[in-house]
C-alpha cells in the first residue's frame, strides 16, 4: 500500500480519526488543559466581594465557576448566531 492509500477510507474520503482531530478541536483541547492547570494550580483561599457580602472560597473554585459561566455564555452566543 502506498502512503496515500492508508489515510483514506474504502469510499475514498478521509478517515473518521482524521476528521475528529481538526486544528480547531486540537486548539480547544489545549486551551481546556491549560485552563484546568491554571485553575487547579491555585488552591489558596481568597475573599471575593459580590456586591456587598464578602465570600471566602478557594481560588480554584472561583476560577472554575468563572470558566463555566464563560463557556455557557459562549455556547449560548454561538447557538444564537447559528439561527
Amino acid at each position: 500500500m502506498s502512503p496515500n492509500e492508508t489515510s483514506r477510507t474504502a469510499g475514498g474520503g478521509r478517515s473518521r480519526l482524521a476528521e475528529a482531530f481538526t486544528p480547531s478541536r486540537i486548539g480547544m483541547v489545549v486551551l481546556a488543559v491549560v485552563t484546568l492547570v491554571l485553575i487547579f494550580g491555585n488552591t489558596r483561599g481568597v475573599g471575593i466581594r459580590l456586591l456587598t457580602p464578602e465570600v471566602s472560597m478557594p481560588l480554584c473554585t472561583a476560577l472554575l465557576a468563572t470558566a463555566l459561566l464563560g463557556a455557557a455564555c459562549g455556547h449560548d452566543a454561538a447557538a444564537r448566531g447559528r439561527k
